[in-house]
């Protein structure tokens, strides 16, 4: 697994247990870290509070199917990676995934290697230009935090609290400016590339997240701004 990968986390979604429990293996004994699912509902729910940076879903899932579950997902973070595994092979269930947004389609039953280098294929292709942003090579101290965007990690005496990629994006926005206001619109645009309706969405979600990193510092908060943006406050002591 290359270095720049070696962080990532999976949201694996399958309702087949011993499938699930297999690609858990041999994924994590690849470097990434994963959080297997059984149901879309459930997997929603777990990507809202805890996010991910790679989505590998299944379309027949109890409850909520796999493209629906995309389609919520892309909701809250449009540009994730995320690739289809499924025992259904009609064109039509093909091009509905890539309407839907999604970088790969997989036919079960599949050749684990082949996932992985599709996995990372798609990895070289999206997170590149994510992780090469010049605000993001040194360590930031932020009150009592360690900010080391670097490593994707904030740290508060000896506990390191793991970041996603966007988190860590949008906290070095913030932290490049502290107790000024960055608009919105300049967060979207350097962490998105874009900035819109559903792009506002996921800010929104991901600043909720930062806020409860930050919550055990007192002397640290993300203000909203109406109608700006926000601003990341450090007390001076």
């Amino acid at each position: 697994m290359t270095e720049n990968h070696k962080h990532t986390r999976i949201l694996l979604v399958e309702d087949d247990v011993n499938l699930g429990f297999l690609l858990v293996d041999f994924l994590e004994s690849n470097g990434f870290e994963v959080k297997l699912y059984r149901d879309g509902q459930s997997a929603l729910q777990g990507f809202t509070r805890s996010g991910a940076d790679f989505c590998l879903i299944d379309i027949m899932l109890p409850g909520m199917d796999g493209f629906t579950l995309t389609a919520r997902i892309k909701e809250l973070e449009r540009k994730i990676p995320v690739i289809i595994l499924s025992a259904r092979s009609l064109k039509e269930d093909k091009i509905n995934g890539f309407r839907l947004g999604v970088d790969d389609y997989i036919t079960k039953p599949f050749d684990e290697e082949e996932l992985l280098y599709r996995i990372r294929a798609v990895l070289g292709r999206t997170t590149r230009s994510e992780t090469e942003s010049p605000d993001e090579a040194e360590i930031i101290n932020i009150g009592r935090f360690v900010f080391d965007p670097k490593n994707l990690s904030l740290i508060q005496g000896g506990n390191a609290q793991r970041m996603t990629i966007k988190e860590t994006r949008i906290l070095s926005k913030l932290a490049s400016s502290v107790n000024n206001i960055v608009t919105r619109e300049e967060i979207m645009i350097d962490v998105w590339g874009e900035s819109d309706y559903y792009t506002g969405r996921s800010l929104d979600v991901f600043i909720s997240k930062l806020r409860g990193y930050l919550k055990s510092d007192p002397s640290v908060r993300i203000v909203t701004i109406p109608t700006l943006g926000y601003k990341l406050e450090v007390d001076k002591f």
